[in-house]
């Protein structure tokens, strides 16, 4: 910034009106005329008179200007957005930043502004928009250029003319670390569905693109892999979309990784790779409910299972056992007939969930029909059992071959029912269990130890009920069980199992060891938690994935991966090994969150499939690009940058010349309007932009000039005239 003097302007300020100026100008042309027109020798002294004279009056003046010159401001953006992690590419524009800053201080009448281009999320790189929000403080006319390092790959282009309005004339320069146009593989999911229904299949359509190539492949390898199964191959055509058939055979998520075999030569193999998650839900739950006989609780049952829009109920009520028998006509019977060979032989596999409550055999069931429901179960299905004192009598589900299905056995017998007024408890592992873990009115924490009994039941994972009373009504009547499998997550007082789990093959099994559970529903002595029982308990027993009591979970939200564990075990929380998609293993210690829980986090920065593993269990979870635009093509390109950069007359210029730094362009000013860029140098416009610090006028004709001038022209025409 220097001070300078200069001539700015000719201005007039004149001594009269300038329209009696313009008056007396036409009089001196009327008095000039007859001269003129007789070529007098003295016309053109009186007409330079007249004219000294109309210049005096008008005040001609030079205005002079002390100005103070402002540097001119350059703007040096650098892209650091994921696409620019690529290779060398971060240390080029590192060097080449280094490098014109070092330039720029050189000069004077520069000021050389940096800026940074952040991650932009799902927009890309924004690269056009951080120059806008740094040129808002910078005046257009002190705008010596834009130089942009970037991989080229940007995503917020504006249109010409809007780039021109930004750019003020100043010119674009752009630099680029690579040594020239790249190539690049993609894979590309056209269309894929967010769930899929159980047992019906779904499409996906994927592509494979080959960029910056003259003659792409024709085919190339798509593996796929499913949950961390055995990869499948297949050969698709390159540039043409291709669908893929995926069966969905479990409810819950799913993950798909789809990857593209690498192509010779491309810059990255980042996007060559993605994954999907679909959802696996099941369509309808077909539930079927067969009650031994009416009672009070029947209908506690029908409403829980009918309120669920998910459920599909069928519910069959014996009224008619085939013991009785009277002379009633059957038309006047308003009854049909149990449709046993329908349902337990030919459509009992279409059934999610069989419900007997207070059923009891009494001969509607042949055996092979009850061994059907028993082989059903192992095979997958699920059995729920709400009993009654008959359990316990010689007419017991227990003595039949559903026994293998059924996971606990009655005392036989009187002393097989428990008469007299109780509090279900949920047991230790009940709190860790997802089925009864944190009901409405359940206290917390272990209890006493269950009272000895001369015949313990043989419950290996029972455990003690917490202590304190659950806030919950009284039941009135059990079932003493003296041999148990699974899981007791529910005990009376005593720690004498009331509700008990078990798997049993593929299936599950569930025992409700009492028929009062409808006095909740009734509100008696404050109700209780019959609906969030009865509710978890049909879904664990259909596997719905998040009632899981021995899983293992991964999860991905915002770039964070989270493992979670839980299990019904009291055991200290296991190490966890963690496989990142480019194969790298490391182990992550799982801290304590409550009971039967335990979960781990850690930062997931690489797009593609992880693994999570505690040796027994493996979850996966798909973790898609961060900036999806980023990764859709990763190739150094001036294709985008180039036609707007040479429009602002400035140039593109690779970095990359086969050394370690690169070799920046030279820096230099121009003027605005001639080219600002050339083989191996870039220029900024030198705008001369100033502050005006004073003016001062200086008049051309002053009274002592302009006086003896005229009376001079005048006296030399009259002598010249009078002569003649």
């Amino acid at each position: 910034m220097h001070l300078e003097q200069t001539i700015a302007a000719l201005r007039f300020d004149p001594a009269v009106p300038v329209w009696l100026l313009v008056l007396l100008g036409l009089l001196c042309l009327v008095a000039l005329a007859p001269a003129l027109w007789a070529r007098a020798r003295g016309a053109v002294l009186r007409a330079a008179g007249f004219a000294v004279l109309l210049a005096w009056l008008s005040g001609p003046r030079l205005i002079e200007e002390t100005r103070t010159s402002l540097p001119d401001i350059g703007l040096l953006v650098v892209d650091q957005t994921a696409s620019m992690q690529i290779g060398k590419r971060t240390a080029l524009a590192e060097a080449a930043r280094k490098a014109i800053a070092g330039q720029a201080a050189r000069f004077p009448d520069l000021e050389l502004r940096s800026v940074v281009v952040p991650e932009g999320g799902d927009g890309g790189t924004r690269l056009f928009a951080t120059v806008a929000r740094a040129l808002a403080d910078i005046p257009p006319g002190r705008l010596a250029g834009v130089v942009a390092i970037t991989d080229g790959q940007v995503h917020d282009i504006p249109p010409p003319e809007r780039l021109a309005s930004l750019l003020g004339g100043a010119p674009l320069q752009v630099l680029i670390p690579a040594r020239g146009e790249e190539t690049d593989r993609r894979i590309r999911v056209i269309a894929a569905p967010s769930y899929g229904i159980v047992g019906h299949p779904v499409t996906l359509k994927v592509a494979i693109d080959d960029l910056g190539v003259a003659h792409p492949a024709a085919t190339a390898r798509l593996t796929i892999r499913r949950d961390g199964e055995r990869p499948v191959t297949e050969t698709v055509p390159v540039g043409a979309a291709h669908e893929i058939e995926l069966p969905i055979t479990r409810a819950g998520l799913t993950v798909v990784e789809l990857s593209a075999e690498a192509l010779p030569g491309e810059v990255s193999a980042l996007n060559n790779r993605t994954v999907v998650a679909i959802n696996g839900v099941r369509d309808r739950l077909r539930v079927l409910l067969v009650s031994g006989e009416p009672h009070a609780g029947e209908r506690t049952w029908r409403r829980l299972l009918k309120a669920d829009p998910a459920v599909d109920l069928v519910h069959f009520t014996i009224l008619r056992p085939p013991e009785k028998d009277d002379l009633t006509p059957l038309n006047e019977l308003a009854l049909i007939a149990f449709p046993v060979r329908e349902l337990f032989l030919v459509k009992l596999r279409e059934f999610d969930l069989i419900i007997l409550d207070r059923f009891q055999n009494r001969g509607l069931l042949p055996m092979p029909y009850l061994r059907n429901i028993a082989d059903y179960v192992r095979d997958g299905g699920a059995l729920l059992m709400s009993v009654w004192p008959e359990f316990a009598g010689p007419g017991s589900l227990a003595n039949t071959p559903l026994a293998a299905a059924i996971p606990a056995r009655p005392v036989a017998g009187e002393a097989g029912v428990i008469e007299g007024p109780f509090r279900p408890h949920v047991t230790d592992v009940g709190a860790r269990h997802p089925v009864t873990e944190a009901l409405p009115g359940a206290p917390s924490g272990p209890g006493p130890a269950p009272a000895q009994d001369p015949a313990p039941a043989p419950g290996p994972r029972a455990g003690p009920a917490p202590a304190g009373d659950p806030a919950w009504g009284e039941w009135y009547r059990r079932i003493e069980a003296s041999s148990v499998e699974g899981d007791t997550v529910m005990s009376a007082p005593d720690g004498s199992p009331l509700l008990v789990l078990d798997h049993i093959g593929e299936g599950r099994a569930a025992l409700l060891l009492s028929d009062q559970i409808w006095l909740g529903a009734r509100g008696h002595e404050g109700g209780g938690p019959q609906a969030e029982l009865l509710r978890r308990l049909a879904h664990w027993l259909m596997k719905e994935p998040g009632l899981e009591e021995n899983a293992l979970t991964a999860t991905v939200e915002n770039g964070v991966l989270s493992i979670a564990q839980r299990s019904t075990a009291e055991t200290p929380p296991a190490e966890i090994s963690v496989t990142d998609p480019d194969g790298a293993s490391r182990t992550l210690k799982l801290a304590r969150l409550g009971p039967g829980r335990a979960g781990a986090s850690l930062q997931a920065g690489i797009p593609g499939v992880w693994r999570a593993s505690d040796g027994t269990r493996t979850a996966y979870a798909a973790v898609g690009a961060a900036n999806p635009l980023e990764f859709a093509d990763m190739r150094a390109t001036a294709s985008l940058m180039g036609p707007p950069a040479r429009a602002s007359l400035g140039g593109v210029h690779w970095l990359d010349d086969g050394t370690a730094q690169g070799s920046p362009p030279a820096l230099r000013r121009v003027e605005v309007g001639h080219d600002a860029s050339g083989a191996s140098w870039i220029g900024l416009a030198r705008r001369h932009d100033h502050l005006v610090s004073g003016i001062a006028g200086l008049p051309l004709l002053p009274p002592w000039l302009a006086l003896p001038l005229i009376l001079g022209l005048v006296v030399g025409a009259w002598r010249r005239e009078g002569g003649a």
